[in-house]
Order: structure tokens, then sequence, then C-alpha cells
């Protein structure tokens, strides 16, 4: 009799956990479904289906690998400018710093002083406030262009990927295999205070203008 009562209450309990787990992974789905939902929804997936869609002039274009030899004569200073991004979605010609402390990002987009300057082969990482440069970044998706023009010459890369992120991702600096600009900035755009999360526009080099030196 004792054994049947034991019995009962283990099936009882693993019942319950059973149903539990249930109600927690259907939870976890559909708040991963409402998150992918409300992103369609404000633009972001939009950008990649509406573009893929219309005529590309650089569709044939390729990423390619930029020069071996050193671009750059002299690295940039800490706060120094050396540089402009111009983003032809929003006719937006921006200077880039070295740098990402606050006295750079209140002058313009900063540069991650850890990756490499833009055209070098690897990661190249520029950041911008959400309230200043960046406002309208959210507007800018796969399939566009960032012009990026520096002493070193002139840098057009394709935008390959959105992402949205959690503020402490720190794949967001990882080396590239090839030239890659890394565009970050706050996210979601309307939100008050320390955003939580960050947008992020991953861009291949598809054509440069370089000013090579023998």
């Amino acid at each position: 009799m004792k054994g049947r009562r034991t019995g009962k209450l283990v099936l009882l309990s693993l019942s319950v956990v059973i149903i539990v787990f249930g109600f927690w992974f259907s939870g976890t789905n559909v708040y991963k479904f409402m998150k992918g939902y409300w992103l369609f929804k404000t633009g972001e997936p939009k950008t990649e289906v509406v573009l893929a869609n219309k005529p590309d002039p650089t569709a044939d274009r390729k990423p390619q690998e930029s020069p071996k030899k050193n671009l750059y004569s002299e690295r940039p200073e800490e706060g120094e400018m050396f540089g402009n991004l111009f983003i032809p979605k929003l006719d937006a010609n921006l200077p880039i710093y070295h740098g990402t402390d606050e006295d750079e990002l209140e002058k313009g987009v900063g540069h991650f002083a850890g990756s490499v300057l833009p055209g070098e082969k690897d990661n190249s990482v520029l950041s911008g406030h959400r309230d200043t440069v960046f406002r309208k970044l959210g507007d800018v998706g796969k399939g566009d262009l960032l012009i990026v023009s520096t002493e070193a010459g002139e840098f057009t890369y394709k935008v390959r990927k959105v992402r949205i992120v959690d503020a402490d991702d720190r794949t967001v600096i990882v080396p590239k295999p090839r030239a890659t600009l890394t565009v970050t900035t706050c996210y979601p755009f309307d939100f008050i205070g320390d955003a939580p999360e960050r947008y992020i526009l991953v861009a291949d080099l598809i054509e440069d203008s370089v000013s090579r030196k023998e």
C-alpha cells in the first residue's frame, strides 16, 4: 500500500515538472516570436525583404580582399579626426574620430582603437550615439552602402547583415577574414536611458580607390 502511494507521488511530481516545463518552453518561444514580429513591424527585417526585390546595381560586386601592404603611413592619434563616413541612404556625411570615448562620440563617429583602420583586412568597428550622428541608422539595412574616405583612399562597403545584440555582446569586435566594416549604435532608438541592446550593421568591402605606394 505504501509502495503504491510512493509511486503515485512520483508520477504526480513528474507530471507537475512536465507541465511547468511545457509552460516555460511555450512562453520562451512566444517571447521570441513576438520579439521577431515587433522587429519586423519596426522595419529591420523589412529592410532586407524590400531591398531583395529591388534592382541592385552592386549585386554583381563580390567582397574583395584589401591590399596586403599597409594602407596608412601613420596611425591616427587618440581623438584625431582621420576620415568621413558617408551614408548614401541618409545623405549623411559624418566625421570619424579615432577612439570611442565620450569626447570622440560627442563630435562624430568613433573608431574603436582596438580594430583595424577602414580599408584594411579584418574588422574595422565604428560607433556613434543613436540620438546624434546615428539617429536614423535604423533606416539603413541589408544592401545599402557605407562609404569611408580617409587619407589612404575611399572604401565602399555593402551591408551584408543587420544584427540586434545585447549591450555586452563582444562578438561585434571579433576578427574577420576579410575587410569588414561594423557599425554599431544603441538600440532601441527611442529608448530612454541606457539602452539594453545594440543595432549592428555588418558590411563587406566591395570597392576601393587606394593610393597604392611602392
